[in-house]
């Protein structure tokens, strides 16, 4: 099996169980570049020791973070045993790579305040909706209009992290400037129609199950792009989200104007969202939920960014 061979299989693969675009083009990544690590050689006719090998080497010789040498690991447990069919993949001696003990980002409530005052108008509703809702910025662009629940005020996030869904709050002072978006949403999609456009891409196999469901209102992107584009995939032209890449650099550039010496990005919203709520006396699983995390322990870090600092303990010096 020749090594374009090869890698259509793992792309047939990765299409069949639904994984995302970034998935299928990180693992494709991360395959080729553990068989060039040995030569081109095809990975039937590698070792175990060979994958530990390469894995030591990103661990040691390029010092990679921990979760960099996951995302490697995963691609090629994937390979082997998903499109190789290997029963198992034995690696005794693997060298681990330390993870981080970092603490996330987290802006005081006046620090965000000043954040979106700087923020276009164009796109404070969608940070708005990050700090309001705690959703990742992918989660927040990939929102379809039938996801956004006016009566029950709430929001739908399909297909999360962990492909799993979840419902989240809709915050109320984004409920007038989501309404006028879908409505503007609605005019782009009529105006597309016209140009005999307007469907979009449908999830899984939905568009072969339903074949007149993909140019409907209800399926149409809530912060669709200005073009249309050509899904890499399905070579099909299409109207899709704007891209992560705008926002960060708008909230870059605010939090630079608002004078904050923080690294802040979309995702820095959402640890200010879960911290607030916990500050606020939420219950814990009630913002595990919120957030979607599957372990507990995953949000017990903002407990942590609670009880440091010095609003926790008073320093010895004050009390000279």
């Amino acid at each position: 099996m020749s090594k374009s061979i090869l890698l259509n299989k793992v792309r047939q693969e990765i299409r069949r169980r639904n994984y995302s675009y970034r998935t299928e083009q990180s693992y494709i990544s991360w395959i080729v570049r553990f068989i060039r690590f040995h030569g081109t050689r095809h990975p039937n006719d590698l070792s175990n020791k060979n994958v530990e090998e390469f894995l030591n080497y990103l661990a040691n010789q390029k010092n990679v973070a921990s979760s960099t040498q996951n995302q490697a690991l995963s691609a090629l447990v994937f390979l082997y045993k998903q499109v190789l069919k290997h029963s198992e993949l034995l690696l005794d001696e693997l060298t681990r790579a330390k993870p981080a003990l970092t603490l996330p980002v987290v802006l005081s409530t006046s620090e965000v305040r000043a954040v979106l005052q700087h923020i276009t108008q164009s796109h404070q509703l969608i940070c708005n909706i990050l700090y309001g809702s705690g959703l990742r910025i992918s989660e927040c662009l990939r929102l379809r209009v039938q996801d956004i629940d006016f009566d029950y005020n709430q929001i739908w996030v399909r297909s999360g992290k962990g492909n799993r869904d979840r419902v989240t709050l809709l915050p109320q002072i984004c409920v007038s400037g989501l309404k006028k978006q879908i409505q503007k949403v609605t005019l782009l999609h009529q105006l597309d129609l016209k140009n005999g456009m307007g469907k979009t891409l449908l999830p899984y196999a939905l568009e072969q199950k339903y074949p007149g469901e993909s140019g409907q209102l209800r399926w149409q992107y809530v912060f669709p792009s200005k073009s249309l584009a050509k899904d890499p995939r399905s070579k099909k032209l299409h109207r899709y989200h704007i891209s992560a890449s705008i926002i960060n650099r708008q909230i870059k550039k605010a939090a630079e104007k608002a004078g904050l010496n923080k690294k802040v990005s979309a995702h820095t919203f959402r640890h200010s969202f879960a911290t607030h709520l916990l500050q606020s006396g939420y219950d814990i699983r009630t913002v595990q939920e919120l957030l979607g995390h599957k372990n507990l322990k995953t949000t017990m870090i903002y407990t942590h960014v609670m009880n440091k600092g010095g609003s926790y303990i008073k320093s010895p010096v004050d009390g000279l």
